[in-house]
């Protein structure tokens, strides 16, 4: 059979299966098989797929087609122009966190030391130390197979001379020192909403790493408490938020004496980040 009508039949098994984006993800785990690229089916469409090859692609299918995440399958996502490895232990790394990171890197500094709280994958820390000069990073996280990763995607994506460390903490339990900025992608959203969600996050995706309590705010007011004792003075805590959680999380950063308190949105136009100073 040919890459094109292997790639047909690939499209009819995931759009059969009510998968999103079936012709796409299709196509990306036809390339993942077999170690092709997008041009490959434009111009070699007519290349022939081995039976190894087939036989593969059928599995991956199969997976895809229980609404498994397709970056678990392949065990990789970008983000910020880095390939962080994933697996089912973390929360897959999305487009909208970008904004987070962007957001620190405009504040960022030499020599700064960093924590990231609730660290998952490590795409937070990893990519503000792998754009940044001669700064320091911990980050955080309860799950231990989360650091597991995490580590790895350091050890892979930051040469030797990035100072970064990740610790088992219930979030600031085992940490130490002050830091200049604080940030987190913590779990925000309600239970009450997450049966809402696709299957692929709902069923796929970490537990721990999404759900908020009960108005989606508890780790926000734990954080934004704790905060005060580890960050040194002027420095800045920054927060990935819900698209409705902007005025609330900013007001607890109000009341919790924090100034110069900003939203920020996303290219969509919704509230994605807040952040403010601790004088």
């Amino acid at each position: 059979m040919t890459y094109a009508e292997t790639y047909k039949q690939g499209v009819k098994v995931l759009e059969d299966a009510k998968v999103p984006e079936a012709a796409l993800d299709a196509r990306l785990l036809l390339e993942f098989v077999c170690d092709t690229n997008r041009n490959t089916l434009l111009v070699h469409g007519d290349r022939e797929v081995t039976d190894a090859e087939a036989a593969k692609y059928e599995e991956v299918l199969a997976v895809r087609a229980k609404r498994i995440p397709i970056q678990q399958i392949m065990g990789v996502q970008e983000f910020m122009g880095l390939e962080f490895a994933v697996n089912e232990h973390v929360l897959i790394p999305r487009q909208d966190t970008e904004i987070l990171v962007e957001e620190v890197l405009k504040h960022i500094h030499d020599g700064m030391r960093v924590l990231d709280m609730c660290t998952g994958s490590g795409c937070i820390l990893v990519s503000l130390m792998h754009y940044s000069n001669d700064c320091s990073g911990v980050g955080a996280d309860l799950s231990t197979e989360a650091l597991r990763v995490a580590r790895s995607n350091a050890e892979k994506l930051l040469s030797a001379e990035k100072s970064v460390e990740f610790i088992q903490s219930d979030l600031f339990e085992q940490i130490t020192g002050k830091f200049e900025i604080i940030v987190s992608n913590p779990p925000y959203i309600r239970p009450d909403v997450i049966e809402t969600l696709m299957p692929e996050v709902r069923d796929h995706e970490p537990m721990m790493a999404l759900d908020g309590g009960a108005d989606g705010l508890d780790f926000y007011r734990e954080i934004v408490s704790g905060s005060k004792e580890y960050l040194a003075g002027g420095g800045m805590l920054f927060f990935e938020i819900g698209y409705d959680q902007g005025e609330d999380v900013k007001t607890l950063m109000e009341q919790a004496g924090f100034a110069e308190v900003n939203v920020v949105q996303d290219y969509a136009g919704l509230d994605r980040v807040v952040y403010g100073t601790y004088l």
